[in-house]
C-alpha cells in the first residue's frame, strides 16, 4: 500500500510539476516584459492609446473566462481547500485553461499578483487529472489533489518541505500519514522537475544572510510585532478592496485593476509583478527611508487593487515581498539609532528582511510552520531557525490579538457564498460526498464506540484506516488516536456536516 501511494504521488507530482514549470516560466517572462513595456510607454506616450485598447480587450477576455470557470478566479488556494474540505467539484481541464490564459495575460500587464497560489491550484488540477484515472475511490482522488497542491508550491518556490507542510497545515487542515506520504513524493518529484528545467538557482536569491549575535535577539520582539501589524494590515486591505470591487461589474473592475498598473509602471516599476525583484532590492536597499516606505505603501495598495478585482492570480509572493520591504525598513531605521551594545549593524538588514517575510505571511495566512519552513528553505540554512520561529510566533500572536481571520479561509467563505448561495432546506438537492479525516490526539471521540458519538445527521463512518490497513467498522468499533475515519455524507447541509465532523475528530483545545 505504501509503495502504491508513493508511485501515485510520483505520477501526480510529475504532471503537476511539469505544468507549474511552464506556468512559472511564462509568468516570469511576462513580468520582465511588463517592465520593458512601461519603460517604453514612458518615452512614447502616444502608444498609451494602444495600451488602453489592449486593456479593454484583455479585460473582456478575462471576465468571460472567469464567468465560464469561477473556480479559476483569485488565488486558487481557497478553491482547493473547498474541494477537499467541503466537497466542491473541480473541472480540472477548465481550471487549467483559464489559469494559463488569463493568468499569463495578467502577468504581461505587470499586475501585483503571485504565481504561487495559482501554481498550487494548477498542481492540484493536474494531479486530479491523473487521479480520475488511477484513484480507486473518492478518498484516493482527494489524496491526489492534496499531493498536487504540495507539488505546485514545491515547483513554484523550489521548496519541497514547504510544499509538504502546506498540504497538511493549510490545504488539508489536518495531519494524515497517507496525505503526508503522497504529498512528500509529489513535492520531491515536482521539485526535481523544476530544477531540471529551471536550474538549481533558488527562486529568491539572497546574498549573505548573517547569523544574528545574541545581543541583537532583543530586536526580534519589535520586529515580530511590526511584521504582525503589516501582515494584519495587508490582510484587511486585500479583503476590503475585494468588498469594494463587489459593487462594480466584473469587466470594469478588471479594467480598473489593470489600468492602475500604468501609473505604477511609470512611477514605481519596482512594485510591478509578484515582487521577486523588489525583495532583492529591499535586501540591498541604500535609498532613503522615505522612498522605502513609499514603495511599501504602493506595493500594499497595488496588490490589493490587483487581487481584489478577482483576476486569476495569487497573493503568496506579494505578501512575502511586503514583509521583506517592511523588514528592511525596520532594520535600516533601527540601524540609524545608537543603542550602544544593542545597536543593529547594517549587515543585518538582509537577515531582518528574511525574518519579516515569515512574520508577515504568518500574520495574514495563519500557517506558521509553512512560513518558517519556506524561509529556511529559501535561505538554505538552519542557523536562522530560532530567530525565524520567534518572529513568526510573535507575528501570529499580534494577528490573533487583532482578531485577524486566516485570509484563505475568509476567501473560501466568500467564494462559497457567492457561487453557492444558501437555499431553503426543502430545495437542497440530495447529494453525496466522501471525506477522510484523521483522529487527532486529544479529540473527544477517542475511546468511544462509533455508536456512542453524536455524529451529524446524514453522516456515516464507512471505513477506518489503522496501522496501514483499512477495514469496515461496526457500531461497536472503538476509535483510537491516529485512526483515519472515512465518512459518507448524504442529504442536506453537507457543508455544515463536514465542519461538525472535522471539529469532532480534531484536537480539543
Amino acid at each position: 500500500m505504501q509503495w502504491s501511494i508513493a508511485a501515485k504521488g510520483i505520477v501526480g507530482g510529475g504532471v503537476a510539476g511539469a505544468l507549474v514549470v511552464i506556468y512559472r516560466a511564462a509568468i516570469a517572462y511576462g513580468n520582465t516584459w511588463a517592465i520593458s513595456l512601461y519603460d517604453y510607454l514612458g518615452t512614447h506616450p502616444v502608444m498609451i492609446a494602444v495600451w488602453a485598447l489592449a486593456v479593454l480587450v484583455s479585460a473582456w477576455i478575462i471576465s468571460r473566462l472567469i464567468a465560464w470557470e469561477p473556480m479559476a478566479s483569485g488565488s486558487g488556494i481557497p478553491q482547493v481547500e473547498g474541494v477537499l474540505l467541503w466537497g466542491l467539484k473541480m473541472r480540472w481541464w477548465s481550471i487549467l485553461t483559464v489559469r494559463f490564459i488569463a493568468g499569463i495575460v495578467c502577468g504581461f500587464f505587470g499586475m501585483s499578483l503571485g504565481r504561487e497560489g495559482p501554481s498550487i491550484q494548477i498542481g492540484a488540477a493536474g494531479s486530479a487529472s491523473v487521479g480520475n484515472r488511477l484513484a480507486k475511490n473518492k478518498v484516493e482522488n482527494d489524496n491526489f489533489i492534496a499531493a498536487g497542491a504540495a507539488a505546485g508550491l514545491s515547483a513554484a518556490f523550489s521548496a519541497p518541505l514547504s510544499g509538504m507542510m502546506f498540504a497538511l497545515e493549510e490545504v488539508y487542515s489536518s495531519f494524515s500519514p497517507t496525505v503526508l506520504f503522497t504529498a512528500t513524493t509529489a513535492a520531491l518529484t515536482a521539485d526535481l522537475i523544476s530544477k531540471v528545467f529551471l536550474g538549481f538557482t533558488p527562486v529568491l536569491q539572497f546574498g549573505t544572510i548573517a547569523a544574528l549575535d545574541l545581543h541583537t535577539y532583543v530586536w526580534l520582539i519589535p520586529l515580530g510585532i511590526f511584521a504582525g501589524l503589516i501582515g494584519a494590515a495587508i490582510n484587511k486591505m486585500l479583503l476590503g478592496l475585494q468588498t469594494l470591487y463587489g459593487y462594480i461589474s466584473a469587466f470594469w473592475r478588471i479594467v480598473i485593476a489593470i489600468g492602475l498598473a500604468l501609473p505604477v509602471g511609470l512611477l514605481c516599476p519596482l512594485a510591478l509583478g509578484g515582487g521577486a525583484n523588489l525583495i532583492q532590492y529591499a535586501e540591498q536597499a541604500t535609498t532613503s527611508l522615505a522612498f522605502l516606505a513609499t514603495i511599501l505603501i504602493v506595493k500594499m495598495l497595488f496588490t490589493s487593487t490587483s487581487f481584489g478585482s478577482g483576476v486569476p492570480g495569487g497573493i503568496f509572493l506579494p505578501i512575502l515581498t511586503i514583509g521583506a520591504v517592511a523588514g528592511s525598513l525596520f532594520a535600516r531605521t533601527v540601524g540609524l539609532l545608537n543603542f550602544g551594545s544593542f545597536s543593529l549593524p547594517h549587515n543585518y538588514v538582509a537577515t531582518f528582511t528574511v525574518l519579516a517575510m515569515a512574520g508577515a505571511l504568518t500574520a495574514s495566512v495563519k500557517a506558521p510552520i509553512t512560513s518558517m519552513l519556506l524561509v529556511i528553505e529559501m535561505t538554505g540554512s538552519l542557523v536562522h531557525m530560532f530567530p525565524v520561529a520567534v518572529v513568526t510566533f510573535i507575528a501570529l500572536l499580534v494577528s490573533d490579538i487583532l482578531h485577524i481571520d486566516p485570509i484563505y479561509h475568509v476567501l473560501l467563505e466568500r467564494y462559497m457564498h457567492k457561487t453557492q448561495p444558501a437555499r431553503e432546506p426543502a430545495a437542497v438537492e440530495d447529494s453525496a460526498g466522501i471525506l477522510s479525516l484523521p483522529v487527532e490526539l486529544g479529540s473527544s471521540v477517542i475511546g468511544k464506540a462509533i455508536r456512542d458519538v453524536d455524529w451529524p445527521e446524514h453522516t456515516m463512518v464507512i471505513a477506518v484506516q489503522r496501522g496501514g490497513k483499512e477495514f469496515i467498522p461496526h457500531r461497536g468499533t472503538v476509535i483510537h488516536p491516529g485512526d483515519s475515519l472515512v465518512f459518507l455524507f448524504r442529504g442536506k447541509n453537507q457543508k455544515i456536516a463536514r465542519e461538525e465532523v472535522t471539529a469532532l475528530v480534531s484536537m480539543a483545545y
